[in-house]
């Protein structure tokens, strides 16, 4: 069977680099092309994976010319999602977007939109989907462990976007502020700011283990620091028809999560109605309470299953197969998160509880 051809659009996220070592590293994958603009943003990928010139490109259209792909892998910035996506739909291929989904539900309706007619499925990243834990959470939330859930509660970020490159290579503080002036990640017409980049993350997650269900109503508060136009540091609070959930975002923890675990701890509290869950991002096991046991005891993540345990795995599987996209990767759930982020920005912008945005 060919090579599942996947060609990588943009490099101004830097999860690019950690997708194409999966497509690297896939049996049954391969990068096909890379584009970007800007040449020096891809010469650490076409040194890493020893890419040929033939698949090199600083012109959309010529990259895109010497298809045909299975799947593009889009990384522009959050501003730009739907205008790429709309560029790469009549393109014939698959369009995963790493997180987060859009700038704003507008945004993501134009991108599902795109994708429609196409054949094609879309999907959205959001690389915490990839966390044993959390997936053994939903497991065990579905199975009824804690009766019926109530409230999420989630905490999460890290020392700051500019701190790490792909796979994680650190970055001295000193560069972090030298950059911070010019990257996108600090420009509110960019799409930047912790809010956006990762309170998608516990509104989509949150979406899941909430069975799809949507708050009735968000209040929210992020800081406002000078010199700096978007926030670094968001709380929201989201009220359902069963309860209240919590979703705090910040860039600025004293330690990155997947190093070493900050105070608070990043990840995800659950209460529900006969017990409690808290699964921390990258651990090895969940901590729980129940009416039945109510002293805390440990359970263990289970291993991500064979063939899924990350998203290249998933997307090639899943779409190789025909299958739908579902969870957290599914666009349909990532709008109902996106709406939750939309009223999220707009009630910290207004300084007042809303009703969720349509």
């Amino acid at each position: 069977m060919a090579k599942f051809r996947v060609v990588g659009i943009s490099f101004d996220h830097m999860h690019m680099g950690d997708l194409l070592r999966m497509v690297h590293e896939h049996p049954d994958a391969e990068i096909a092309g890379i584009y970007d603009p800007d040449r020096a943003k891809m010469q650490a990928a076409i040194d890493a994976f020893d890419l040929p010139e033939d698949r090199v490109f600083t012109d959309f259209d010529a990259c895109m010319a010497a298809g045909p792909y299975d799947m593009a892998l889009l990384c522009v910035a959050t501003a730009q999602h739907a205008e790429m996506t709309e560029r790469l739909a009549p393109h014939g291929c698959h369009v995963l977007v790493e997180k987060p989904f859009a700038a704003s539900a507008k945004d993501a309706r134009r991108m599902i939109s795109a994708m429609q007619g196409t054949g094609k499925q879309m999907l959205i990243n959001w690389p915490l989907r990839w966390v044993e834990s959390h997936v053994t959470a939903k497991r065990l939330i579905d199975e009824g462990l804690i009766g019926e859930l109530r409230e999420v509660h989630f905490y999460d970020g890290n020392r700051g976007p500019l701190y790490h490159l792909a796979d994680k290579v650190e970055v001295s503080p000193e560069e972090v502020e030298r950059q911070k002036p010019d990257s996108w990640w600090y420009k509110k017409a960019s799409g930047g700011g912790a809010l956006l980049d990762y309170m998608g993350y516990g509104a989509t997650l949150g979406t899941w283990y909430m069975d799809g269900e949507a708050p009735l109503e968000v209040t929210c508060t992020v800081d406002e620091v000078a010199g700096i136009e978007v926030d670094q540091h968001a709380i929201a609070v989201c009220r359902y028809a069963r309860g209240l959930s919590k979703m705090e975002t910040r860039w600025g923890t004293f330690t990155d999560p997947w190093a070493i675990q900050p105070q608070p701890t990043c990840g995800f509290v659950f209460v529900g109605s006969d017990g409690t869950i808290s699964s921390p991002d990258y651990a090895s096991h969940l901590t729980v309470q129940t009416r039945a046991r109510p002293e805390q005891h440990q359970i263990a993540a289970d291993p991500l299953s064979a063939g899924e345990t990350n998203v290249i795995e998933y997307a090639v599987s899943r779409l190789n197969r025909g299958d739908t996209i579902d969870g957290p990767l599914a666009p349909d759930l990532c709008l109902t998160a996106q709406r939750i982020v939309d009223t999220a920005m707009q009630s910290a912008a207004e300084k007042r509880t809303l009703s969720l945005l349509p």
